[in-house]
């Protein structure tokens, strides 16, 4: 048995900026050195082991044992997730189901205020629900600018929609994550995110509006900015309240483009607003049949991610459950109940368990394989060669960002079984009942660096939630804050504006569209920030 300690150097402070070191060299990699993130990650774990060995002499099989529960928990069931949601996304694309998606909610109206609100808004939050990681900027910016916005405009404007829907990205693993790294209950989580997130994205279609087209724009939308930022977030925190995070940006976005299409049936703004240079309206239209049949996928997704998050249905894979033995309970050699946890962060000395759960049946990427098979099977234009073809493609994308996630909850892990995550917090609970004000900025920094509120609170969930009991405030409410901060500065990521300026040919002009964000994203933060620091007097 090990104990942690929380003061190796003598001095709290100084013990609290060792433990950052790791941290802010990963940082530092990103932006400074200008280091691939893989290549970061590595040196950075490789920093991380160097520290907990020499300052807080954890064991070095203790430290591999961190180590590779976190590979294990980016894999599993992060990886999983991601893995199938792009993979259902990409049969999406190649079935020719997602030109006629993109051309019937083009078409619902004339008017491009109209439009924006429904691609970079709501599609864009539908894209950012099934498949996150970038995907949402890259096609509405593409698809605006398509309808004749200019590149810049239409990156400025996928970038500041992104702000409704960031938080609950790819079947809600953000949230997922911040609850696991954070050791805090997923409905509580999910009801700051409600009482944090939710206001700000009753005004994120008025803010599209004031950008794109000024008061004016405004004063001739208002149904629709009313209609729609109310649907929206409502819709959102019921999802969140009754089910929770995974269906939050499937269930909104599509509850809201569909009401919308049909309102713009019975209404259209006084004066058609067309962006200069503009191309003429495209006379193609869809039928009601073709439109939902290219749906389908999303469906199929919304009714098992539904199915999964009933509580009926999660206690067959309960402990005492028919299907438990298809939850598989590993423990980690050598730091299961290896690591004791002291005070002041626990009352008295408590073992640390560390088994890796691998849900084969109850896991969301499951329900989201189930939904790729029978899109597969449904589609005239897709067979289990194309489907394995397109699986492959998605393994060649993606694994050098799944593996730089794994690296980092690697880092996180090993940060929190050494005791370094509660370092920190020690030190920074000094600011006591202020430091509430400043949580959401260090989510802010964490995804304004990585490019990913998943990444974010990989790192910087333990250590809000160890700082909320050292200052005697909620620990779902900083863990929360940490997220919704996060969210902020994914209009001004590197990561983001890359992707953006890719999408609308604009390479080279990063800064640009990075200027033309900047603003919104300051403006953001301070809000969650002032009303992070509210809330925690009342919770």
């Amino acid at each position: 048995m090990w104990q942690q300690t929380y003061d190796p150097l003598g001095n709290l402070y100084l013990s609290a900026l060792v433990s950052a070191l790791p941290i802010l060299f990963f940082l530092a990699a990103l932006t400074l050195l200008k280091l691939k993130g893989l290549t970061a990650a590595i040196l950075t774990l490789a920093l991380s082991i160097v520290a907990s060995f020499v300052v807080f002499h954890m064991p070095l099989e203790k430290i591999i044992g961190a180590a590779v529960f976190g590979i294990l928990g980016g894999l599993w069931p992060i990886g999983y997730i991601v893995l199938m949601a792009v993979w259902l996304y990409r049969l999406a694309v190649k079935s020719g189901k997602f030109d006629v998606i993109r051309a019937s909610i083009a078409t619902i109206s004339d008017d491009q205020r109209i439009q924006v609100i429904l691609i970079a808004f709501c599609f864009g939050a539908f894209l950012e629900g099934a498949a996150g990681f970038g995907v949402p900027i890259a096609i509405c910016a593409a698809l605006l600018v398509e309808l004749g916005f200019k590149p810049i405009k239409a990156a400025m404007l996928s970038l500041l929609a992104n702000a409704a829907s960031g938080a609950y990205g790819a079947i809600g693993i953000p949230v997922l994550v911040g609850a696991q790294q954070g050791g805090v209950d997923l409905r509580d989580m999910s009801m700051m995110m409600i009482a944090i997130v939710q206001l700000s994205t009753l005004f994120v279609p008025l803010l599209l509006i004031l950008v794109l087209d000024g008061l004016r724009g405004v004063r001739e939308t208002w149904p629709v900015l009313l209609l729609i930022g109310f649907l929206f977030s409502g819709l959102q925190t019921l999802t969140l309240y009754f089910i929770g995070p995974e269906l939050t940006d499937i269930i909104a976005p599509l509850g809201s483009m569909g009401t919308l299409a049909l309102f713009m049936q019975f209404w259209q703004p006084g004066r058609i607003y067309r962006e200069e240079g503009a191309p003429p309206i495209s006379a193609q239209r869809w039928s009601l049949t073709e439109v939902i049949k290219a749906w389908s996928p999303f469906y199929i997704l919304t009714a098992f991610i539904l199915l999964w998050s009933l509580p009926q249905f999660k206690a067959l894979f309960a402990a005492d459950g028919p299907l438990a033995a298809t939850v598989l309970k590993l423990e980690i050699p050598f730091l299961h109940l290896q690591v004791e946890e002291m005070p002041p962060i626990a009352a008295a000395a408590r073992a640390l368990p560390a088994v890796w759960n691998v849900a084969l049946i109850s896991a969301s990427g499951t329900a989201i394989l189930i939904s790729v098979v029978l899109t597969t099977l449904l589609s005239s234009r897709l067979s289990p060669s194309i489907a394995y073809a397109q699986l492959k493609a998605v393994i060649r994308d993606l694994w050098s960002p799944l593996a730089m996630i794994s690296l980092i909850m690697a880092v996180a892990y090993i940060a929190n079984f050494s005791g370094a995550s509660s370092s920190i917090g020690l030190g920074l609970a000094q600011t006591g009942g202020v430091f509430p004000l400043i949580a959401p900025v260090i989510g802010w920094f964490g995804v304004f660096i990585t490019g990913s509120v998943v990444n974010s609170n990989t790192l910087f969930a333990h250590l809000q939630s160890v700082t909320a009991s050292q200052i005697g405030t909620s620990q779902a409410l900083l863990v929360a804050a940490n997220t919704s901060g996060g969210v902020m500065a994914k209009l001004i990521s590197p990561q983001s504006i890359a992707i953006a300026a890719a999408a609308v040919g604009q390479v080279g002009r990063e800064a640009d569209i990075m200027r033309t964000t900047l603003l919104y994203s300051f403006a953001l933060l301070l809000y969650v920030c002032l009303w992070t620091f509210l809330l925690s007097f009342a919770v």
